[in-house]
């Protein structure tokens, strides 16, 4: 056999060799097992039919005898992650309810509205009577603390009487009456601008829901 014959039959070994190599790197062998592949910290991929627990947590991938493959399982998610989760099904799961009932309780945008004047209407009616009254308990207050100034200690002339104990249980009882209404008429504003906002998006998500432009 010629020198030209050797070098041919050398080179095919050598490519023979080489093929064989890369075929097993790309396809590493597992006797019919199922295998799994991961990446270590320095970013370093290796197959084994176990994952080290300390890889456990990460996105993990299963390869068949012929290395290719077959499935992929998520990595772990962190309790962070888990929260965030469930709070988005949860807001999502709200959105579909309230899309559902706007859609099975109204059938027109001028129904929206017209539910909407008549209970802001009946707040802005509490809020006027709740007005009314508060201006009784502060003219009430008034002529109270007026006439407090004729007793003791209030008083500057130093023969006046002490406060009687009525007149100053109407003190505290007309006072915490005046701080009792003025929370109720704060908390009926709030009411108001939270019911104006929730109609108005009531509103706008009806439309959208509808095709209503």
């Amino acid at each position: 056999m010629g020198n030209s014959s050797l070098k041919n039959v050398a080179w095919i070994l050598c490519a023979s060799v080489l093929l064989v190599t890369l075929t097993f790197a790309a396809n590493p062998p597992t006797n019919g097992r199922k295998m799994y592949k991961w990446v270590d910290e320095q970013g370093v991929t290796h197959y084994g039919d176990r994952i080290p627990p300390e890889y456990a947590t990460q996105e993990q991938h299963i390869i068949n005898s012929q290395g290719i493959e077959v499935d992929r399982l998520p990595a772990q998610k962190t309790p962070e992650q888990l929260a965030l989760a469930d709070q988005l099904k949860l807001e999502e799961e709200q959105r579909a309810s309230r899309d559902k009932n706007l859609l099975n309780t109204y059938v027109s945008v001028q129904e929206i509205e017209h539910l909407r004047d008549q209970r802001l209407n009946l707040l802005s009616d509490q809020i006027k009577v709740t007005s009314q009254f508060l201006e009784i308990l502060n003219g009430k207050m008034k002529k109270l603390r007026s006439n407090s100034m004729r007793f003791k200690p209030y008083s500057d002339d130093p023969k006046a009487p002490p406060m009687s104990d009525q007149v100053a249980e109407d003190l505290v009882r007309v006072d915490n009456d005046i701080r009792t209404q003025e929370e109720n008429l704060r908390e009926k504003r709030s009411e108001v601008a939270i019911m104006s906002k929730q109609f108005d998006s009531d509103i706008a998500r009806f439309k959208e829901l509808k095709g209503i432009h």
